[in-house]
């Protein structure tokens, strides 16, 4: 893997979320595994009809995704390749449905080099996380609960980290009305064994979403405001800093619009019954902190398509993070309770 410290500044800005000053380990939880997720701007919370949204929103665990699994893959920044596995089943109709899920990421192999800088060989980086899922619907409502619990295992060469996650979810959805709302809380966990001796904070995340399907236009909104946890989650920008005659730097100022947008993900589902749907996103905060001065860089934009084909679907997802570098996922669905192709 050749090494290129663009990748670096993206994998950073990326896979960390919002405690200015700090450091978060297992921060691959919050990248989207899925090309739904992803072509709806990465952050998206509303979907019921998705064996890969428990991942991110337990409480959308149903018996409708009874014996649904998918199969993931990311192509992410650089040679760095994700990859996920998901599965449902309905153990009976009072009990409720169980999730489990698998995610995977490979950094690829570095060059390792002693103090001195004299290469000594190769050594490869990795995170894995396991995660067990149970919803659970109130009697009598239509308000949903939703638990995830993960084992989380991260390498970098001969060293090696191992911790444990929860999410809680709640979620409000009614086939007979066209929204629905979700509030998670996400990656609440403790490491336990260090990289170090200094122990490093998961990258929590509490999130509002909601969807809309209008009712006479084939299409269906969703909103999230994300990373609650934190109001100011805003890194400025190096292409907005000013030079004066002296030569100093002025870093871009944040107002309060900026850092409010920062915490918006808008994404728009095209034909969203329909065996061919069409989907675009848009990460506000991915936007503001890509952005090159009088270059138009496209950095927030995501999109892409589902196909389904008996009981196979077929996502994609395309997404623009700079001018150097971009992702593509793709997800394969299929509904096991379906006999032949």
């Amino acid at each position: 893997m050749k090494f290129n410290p663009v990748y670096l500044i993206l994998i950073l800005t990326f896979t960390t979320h919002a405690q200015v000053g700090g450091e978060r380990i297992y921060t691959f939880l919050n990248i989207p595994g899925s090309a739904r997720q992803a072509a709806l701007g990465g952050d998206i919370y509303t979907m019921n009809d998705d064996v890969n949204q428990p991942l991110w929103n337990p409480a959308s665990i149903n018996r409708f995704l009874d014996n649904q699994a998918s199969i993931n893959y990311v192509n992410y920044l650089g040679d760095l390749n994700m990859g996920s596995i998901t599965f449902a089943h309905l153990i009976t109709r009072r009990f409720g449905t169980l999730h489990a899920g698998i995610q995977y990421l490979n950094y690829g192999d570095f060059i390792a080099a002693d103090e001195d800088g004299t290469e000594t060989g190769e050594f490869g980086a990795s995170d894995f996380s396991f995660s067990l899922g149970y919803g659970y619907q109130i009697p009598y409502t239509n308000l949903h609960l939703g638990v995830n619990l993960k084992f989380l295992h991260s390498t970098i060469e001969n060293y090696s980290s191992s911790g444990f996650a929860g999410d809680l979810a709640f979620y409000y959805f009614d086939d007979y009305k066209p929204f629905t709302i979700a509030a998670v809380l996400r990656n609440v966990g403790y490491q336990i064994s260090l990289y170090d001796e200094d122990r490093e904070d998961l990258p929590l995340e509490i999130a509002l979403a909601g969807s809309y399907k209008l009712e006479d236009v084939p299409l269906k909104w969703h909103l999230t405001l994300s990373n609650l946890q934190s109001w100011s989650i805003a890194q400025p920008n190096p292409s907005n800093s000013e030079t004066d005659l002296d030569g100093n730097v002025e870093e871009e100022e944040i107002n309060f619009f900026e850092e409010a947008i920062r915490h918006v993900v808008v994404g728009a589902e095209f034909f969203p019954d329909k065996a061919f749907n069409a989907r675009l996103g848009y990460n506000f905060r991915r936007a503001e902190e890509l952005s090159l001065t009088e270059t138009r860089t496209f950095a927030g934009f995501s999109a892409g398509f589902g196909l389904k084909m008996g009981r196979f679907k077929f996502d994609y997802a395309y997404t623009k993070y700079h001018p150097v570098t971009n992702s593509n996922t793709i997800s394969l669905l299929i509904d096991l309770t379906r006999t032949g192709f």
